[in-house]
């Protein structure tokens, strides 16, 4: 079952053809990653799904339901979790408070913070009553996916979850990725410049340029040809 679909969108900025008739579906319980050059589309694309970017055509369905033209809170609420690049935490609030935040847009009401969030990220509940600001950007990137986890998603995108992020929480994240893949059955998009992070935590792979998917497969399809000709600098 494809978790989310996407159906020949189209996106402008101003009279910039930026998506062009763009398609890619993610199943269920699978990691997707999007690959490319700067400048090719992919954060666009993340915040059209995300809703902060509107399309001039085409379909963005989610379990099923289309989500096109929902505002971004009603996606949220829908089951979408979004991590962006450069994480945007709120650095004069807590870690616990950061977290707390996304209580408000869950379903079921909930008013406590998950255990399975503390599960996930031990760092969190050691350091629940430090500054964000105060945090490393690893530790940040941390708060940042548990803060999006909160909402208890669906679908949960990550937009260059490694940048400048030291190795080790790299490594990290990627065995959380992995984790609520295999064992809660979460659906993840990830945007990554890093090819050895990709291929540790993605399942299947869609390759942009120039506002269209090129090429698509399982990760251990994705070879030094694809790689020569759309990903080296």
């Amino acid at each position: 079952m494809s978790v989310l679909e996407i159906k020949g969108i189209n996106q402008f900025y101003g009279q910039s053809h930026i998506l062009w008739d763009l398609s890619l579906r993610i199943e269920e319980g699978t990691c997707g990653c999007l690959l490319g050059r700067n400048g090719v589309g992919k954060t666009t694309l993340l915040k059209c799904i995300t809703g902060l970017l509107p399309i001039r055509d085409g379909q963005i369905l989610l379990n099923g339901q289309d989500i096109t033209r929902m505002t971004t809170e009603n996606r949220a609420r829908a089951g979408i979790g979004y991590v962006p690049q450069g994480r945007e935490i709120f650095p004069l609030l807590t870690v616990e408070e950061n977290l707390k935040i996304s209580l408000g847009a869950r379903k079921d009401r909930a008013r406590q913070i998950p255990a399975q969030i503390y599960e996930l990220f031990p760092v969190l509940k050691e350091m629940k009553n430090r500054r964000g600001g105060d945090l490393s950007g690893g530790q940040q990137q941390q708060l940042a996916i548990g803060r999006a986890l909160v909402l208890d998603p669906k679908l949960l995108i990550l937009d260059e979850p490694t940048e400048g992020i030291q190795p080790n929480i790299v490594r990290d994240i990627s065995d959380v990725i992995r984790k609520l893949n295999t064992e809660l059955g979460l659906t993840v998009l990830l945007v990554e410049q890093k090819l050895p992070f990709a291929r540790r935590a993605a399942d299947d792979f869609f390759i942009m340029e120039r506002g269209r998917v090129m090429a698509n497969g399982p990760m251990d399809t994705l070879d030094d040809q694809l790689i020569q000709k759309f990903l080296t600098v």
